[in-house]
C-alpha cells in the first residue's frame, strides 16, 4: 500500500491504540501531516478507558503539537478509518465502525488484514514505517521539525533509546531527522514516575540467576518498555552476569529486553530466538529486545501468566545456550576428511573499491540489512556485494585470484541497498553507484559440507563478531587458506556453489 492510496476516501480518521506509547502518536502525527498535505482533514483519535498521564507524552503532544484527542465515546462512522502503531480487532485497540478500514503497523500480522495495509514487522518503528511511506511519495520533512523530532522519539522510545535498532531503515531516519535536541532530552528525563522507581526496584529483588549460563531473568510489572532497559542495563553491572534478560507480560503484549556483555553472545540473536514463531525481536549485538503475542504464547502450550512467561524464557535461554558450538577460525583449522570439493558458480556478483567511493585514510560506516560497519579505507580495501544485497569484505588479492571482471556496471535491485558514510564529513552514498561487475574465474573451490547442529563462527578477518549457522546451512572453507572459514545460507548454496567431481 502507498498512503497516497488513502487520498482516494475525503472523510478519514486516524485512531492509534488505547494506551498510546510516543510511537503512535508520532505516526499518527505524521499520516495526519502527510492527509493534510494532500488536502484532506482528517481526525486523529484514540480510545479507551484511560487518557494519556505520562508526564513524557504530555510534553510530546505540548511541546510538538501532535494532533490527537481523547474520544473514548466516538460513535461516528467515518468513510474510511486508519488503525497506526496497531491492526484493526486487537484487543489494544476499541473498535471503531467505518465503511473502510486501513491499517499502518511494525508489529507482527494477528488477523487477516484488510486490502489496505502496510505492515512491516521486521522495522524498530511504526514512526520508520510512515517516514519511510512519507519519503516514498516524494515529500520531503527537513521544514517540519516538529514533525521529525516527533519520529525521532517515537523510534527512540519503541527501541529502548535506540538499543534495540537493527533494520537500516531506522538508522537512516535516525540520521536523516533534523529534530529538537532540548525536547527529546526533556521527554527523556521525564521517562520514569516515582512508582515506576518502585517497579524498579521490586524487580531486580525478584531476580533468578542460572549459574551454568550465566544469566539473569528479572520479571517486573506491566511498566513502560524503557523501565525494562533500565532494569536490564542496571542489573548488567553485576559480577558474574553475561546476559540479562528483564520483561512483563499483561494481556495485550509480553515485553522483554535483553543485554549481553560477551562477544559469544549476541544479543540481537537472543531476542530473535526468544520470539521465534510468535513476535519479533531485534536489536544490537549488546542491547536488544522485542514484543511476544500472548496468543501466539499459548498456541505454543503456555498460558500469559507471568510464571508461565517465567518458565517460558528461562527454556529458551536454556536452549539456546546448549544448541551452538562456537568456532574461532583464527585458531581453528576443518577436517576436510569427508567434506566434498566445490568450486563457484558461473554467477555475476559486484564489487566496489572502496577507495572509488571516499579518499584513502577515510574512516567509512558501511550500512547494510546485517549491520553497520566501521573502517579505515586503504588500497587493499574491497566490498563484495552478493546476490542478494549482502556485502563483505574482500582483499584485493583474493579478489583478482577469484574473479574477473566484466567491464560493466553491476546493476540489481534488492530490499535495501548497502550504502557507505563519511563518518568525519556525513556525507552518505549509494554503493550501487560504485558497483562493477565481477564473474569467477574457476580459480578458488571449497570444501563444504551441510550443517548438522547450530554453529557460531568467528571469521578470519572478525574475531569480535560472529556468523550464525543452522542445521542445513553449509560450512566451507577455501582449498588454499586453512583458516579462511565461513557460514553459507542453505537457500543460497546451490545458487552459488558446484560440486567438482575429479
Amino acid at each position: 500500500m502507498k498512503l497516497s492510496d488513502l487520498t482516494a476516501f475525503k472523510d478519514i480518521v486516524i485512531q492509534c491504540h488505547d494506551n498510546p506509547d510516543a510511537d503512535a502518536l508520532a505516526s499518527g502525527y505524521a499520516l495526519y501531516w502527510y492527509l493534510r498535505k494532500m488536502g484532506r482533514t482528517p481526525e486523529f483519535i484514540y480510545r479507551g478507558v484511560n487518557k494519556i498521564q505520562k508526564s513524557n507524552l504530555l510534553i510530546m503532544m505540548e511541546a510538538l503539537d501532535v494532533p490527537v484527542r481523547y474520544q473514548p465515546d466516538y460513535d461516528r462512522v467515518p468513510e474510511l478509518l486508519v488503525t497506526v502503531d496497531c491492526q484493526y480487532g486487537q484487543r489494544n485497540v476499541t473498535v471503531t465502525k467505518a465503511e473502510n478500514v486501513a491499517v499502518i503497523d511494525h508489529h507482527q500480522r494477528m488477523d487477516e488484514l484488510p486490502a489496505l495495509s502496510e505492515v512491516r514487522p521486521n522495522i524498530g518503528s511504526c514512526a520508520t514505517l510512515i517516514w519511510d511511506m512519507i519519503r516514498e511519495e516524494g515529500l520531503s520533512l527537513d521544514d517540519e521539525k516538529k514533525l521529525s523530532t516527533a519520529l525521532y522519539y517515537g523510534l527512540y522510545t519503541d527501541t529502548n533509546r535506540f538499543s534495540e535498532v537493527s533494520h537500516p531503515l531506522d538508522r537512516d531516519m535516525m540520521d536523516s531527522l533534523v529534530v529538537n535536541k532540548s525536547i527529546i532530552t526533556e521527554m527523556s528525563n521525564s521517562n520514569i514516575s516515582l512508582e515506576e522507581l518502585k517497579i524498579t526496584g521490586r524487580a531486580i529483588l525478584e531476580y533468578e540467576y542460572c549459574d551454568a549460563n550465566k544469566y539473569l531473568v528479572i520479571h517486573a510489572e506491566r511498566c513502560d518498555p524503557n523501565i525494562l532497559g533500565v532494569i536490564s542495563d542496571f542489573s548488567m553491572e553485576t559480577t558474574g552476569v553475561d546476559v540479562c534478560l528483564a520483561f512483563y507480560a499483561c494481556p495485550e503484549e509480553i515485553k522483554f529486553s535483553v543485554r549481553s556483555c560477551v562477544k559469544e553472545v549476541h544479543a540481537s540473536e537472543v531476542a530473535e530466538y526468544l520470539a521465534e514463531g510468535i513476535g519479533g525481536g531485534g536489536g544490537h549485538l549488546t542491547k536488544a529486545g522485542g514484543t511476544i503475542s500472548p496468543e501466539k504464547l499459548q498456541e505454543a502450550g503456555y498460558s500469559n501468566d507471568m510464571m508461565a512467561v517465567d518458565d517460558y524464557f528461562k527454556a529458551r535461554l536454556d536452549e539456546y545456550f546448549l544448541k551452538y558450538e562456537i568456532i574461532y577460525a583464527k585458531k581453528t583449522t576443518l577436517d576436510t576428511e569427508g567434506m566434498r570439493l566445490f568450486d563457484k558458480q558461473p554467477l555475476e556478483l559486484g564489487y566496489v573499491r572502496l577507495t572509488d567511493v571516499f579518499p584513502l585514510n577515510t574512516i567509512v560506516e558501511i550500512r547494510t540489512l546485517e549491520g553497520d560497519v566501521n573502517i579505515r579505507l586503504d588500497q587493499d580495501k574491497y566490498l563484495m556485494i552478493g546476490i542478494e544485497g549482502e556485502v563483505y569484505p574482500i582483499t584485493r588479492e583474493k579478489l583478482e585470484k577469484s574473479y574477473q571482471e566484466t567491464g560493466k556496471p553491476y546493476s540489481r535491485r534488492f530490499e535495501y541497498e548497502p550504502s557507505i558514510r563519511d563518518l568525519f564529513s556525513q556525507e552518505r552514498k549509494n554503493v550501487m553507484q560504485y558497483a562493477r561487475g565481477i564473474m569467477t574465474t574457476g580459480n578458488t573451490r571449497i570444501f563444504a559440507r551441510p550443517l548438522t547442529g547450530y554453529v557460531k563462527l568467528f571469521t578470519a578477518w572478525d574475531d569480535e563478531k560472529y556468523y550464525s549457522g543452522v542445521p542445513g546451512d553449509w560450512i566451507a572453507v577455501r582449498e588454499d587458506d586453512p583458516h579462511d572459514i565461513y557460514i553459507i545460507n542453505r537457500r543460497l548454496f546451490p545458487q552459488l556453489y558446484k560440486e567438482v567431481h575429479e
